[in-house]
């Protein structure tokens, strides 16, 4: 827009602009093989739905799942039904 003396001025907006809705970021997750971990990654999906105070909830939850896949990965491996024979 043009005023009087010839100056160029933004256009105001019509009515005030609301608080825009969670985004999604498009973040793209490429699967590991694993299915647990992948399952757990696939979870961090859900926070893109959520207004940034519920993110925290979904982070919390993918890192307890994460730490618990590595944790297991140092689990000794249990023997099978006929590998402790004497």
């Amino acid at each position: 827009m043009t005023d009087e003396a010839g100056e160029t001025r933004a256009a105001e907006p019509a009515e005030p602009a609301e608080p825009a809705g969670p985004v999604a970021l498009g973040v793209v997750r490429t699967p590991t093989g694993h299915a647990g971990v992948d399952a757990h990654l696939a979870r961090l999906a859900d926070a893109d739905h959520l207004a940034a105070d519920g993110h925290v909830e979904v982070y919390e939850d993918v890192h307890r799942g994460l730490r618990e896949a590595l944790t297991a990965l140092d689990a000794p491996p249990v023997p099978g039904p006929y590998e402790n024979r004497s």
